[in-house]
């Protein structure tokens, strides 16, 4: 099998990469049915020298590989007519801005495996950058409180070379006593967790979280039936609530006056109940100053997510009164300061590079080469031969 490391075309670029120059090597090592090449980029975290070095081949075309492996959705007129593509093509949820996406890998005839599909029986994602993007999510978070409230200062996470780096900056960082509510329960919630760690915010139950003041930093993770409530029982099932999300309520209004920060990691579509409403936002009782939006659906959990920000400026400012966009960082409490990266990860490419293709050598590598029609494959198969696979053909008003 030959394995295709595709150059990333999608403005603004993204640097990541599938895999490190040294996982080329090491899986080309391990497995002597499968060769990689890389096409050649100006972008990546990891140039074409290093992938020279570690013995990798850098080609100008991949037409004759059998896979080819990208991250960022591939412009329509880059796409190669019958081939097999990995990448995160933003369609499962038949986002309208993708449609012509989608078509096009349908009439291209093209084998789409989407990494946000790839996901174990019971549904849990199998591979994503979601670790990194809660940790660079949660640094943003904090760092623009201090910078709003004029506190205390941190740099941005892409000035800084890497992970290991990144986390000397808080050896002696003292925080104020602020609450922060962190939302949900995947990858993007467990680098959450891990940024609160490393800054020394400590955890508390979400019962104390509303009825005990505390002169040190806290946080309180809100997941499942802290979360959400079936609107009539007013109970929660986990299997119940993924199945049928549209008959719960969102319990977070009772969070609103206690939380000034809020740290968002919940994964979110139209059927799902959003943490808060608008209206919400001009009441007294709002505390909230900060929210970091790390999961970034413009009008979604979050409503006053007005749109994704961008790396060189991810932070906007909200008007609690009249909702409209305006500058961040002010020291006001009529405005909300609003961190809506969507593609954080990016601000430590090589760090989230390496631990996705460490994720992907171990738990994709032996079911791709297996075949298409092993059942983890199957399941991230959108479409194959010019037709929406079986899992997939809801979208069919979508895709044709």
């Amino acid at each position: 099998m030959l394995i295709g490391l595709i150059r990333e075309r999608k403005n603004p670029p993204d640097t990541r990469v599938a895999f490190t120059p040294k996982q080329c090597m090491n899986i080309m090592q391990q497995h002597s049915d499968i060769r990689i090449v890389v096409e050649s980029s100006p972008n990546r975290c990891y140039s074409d020298d290093e992938y020279k070095t570690a013995g990798v081949a850098v080609v100008d075309d991949v037409s004759a590989c059998d896979v080819l492996v990208g991250i960022k959705e591939v412009p329509i007129d880059s796409l190669i007519e019958g081939k097999t593509y990995f990448f995160f093509s933003h369609t499962k949820k038949m986002q309208p801005y993708n449609k012509p996406l989608m078509q096009a890998l349908i009439r291209k005839k093209i084998r789409l495996i989407d990494y946000e599909c790839l996901t174990h029986q019971d549904g849990q994602r199998v591979l994503g950058f979601g670790f990194f993007a809660g940790v660079v999510g949660a640094h943003n978070g904090i760092l623009t409180y201090g910078k709003k409230h004029q506190l205390f200062e941190l740099p941005k996470a892409n000035e800084i070379n890497n992970y290991t780096e990144l986390l000397c900056f808080y050896e002696h960082l003292k925080l104020p006593n602020f609450k922060i509510a962190v939302t949900g329960s995947g990858k993007v919630a467990s680098g959450i967790l891990e940024i609160m760690s490393h800054l020394d915010i400590q955890s508390i139950e979400p019962g104390d979280f509303i009825s005990k003041d505390y002169d040190y930093p806290v946080y309180t993770h809100l997941k499942g039936g802290y979360l959400y409530q079936h609107k009539v029982t007013k109970k929660y099932s986990r299997e119940d609530f993924h199945q049928h999300p549209e008959k719960y309520e969102s319990l977070f209004q009772q969070y609103l006056p206690y939380t000034d920060i809020l740290m968002n990691g919940i994964y979110w579509d139209r059927k799902i109940p959003r943490l808060f409403e608008t209206e919400d936002v001009s009441n007294e009782d709002f505390r909230m100053s900060v929210i970091a939006d790390i999961t970034c659906d413009p009008d979604g959990s979050v409503p006053i997510n007005v749109g994704a920000s961008t790396i060189a400026n991810p932070v906007y400012g909200i008007d609690r009164k009249t909702l409209q966009k305006v500058d961040p960082f002010q020291n006001n409490t009529e405005i909300i300061d609003v961190m809506a990266v969507d593609n954080l990860p990016n601000e430590l490419p090589r760090d989230a590079s390496k631990y996705f293709g460490a994720h992907f050598e171990k738990y994709i590598l032996d079911s791709l080469l297996s075949g298409y029609n092993h059942d983890l494959i199957m399941r991230a198969t959108i479409c194959a031969e010019g037709k929406l696979t079986k899992r997939y053909e809801y979208m069919k008003n979508y895709a044709y």
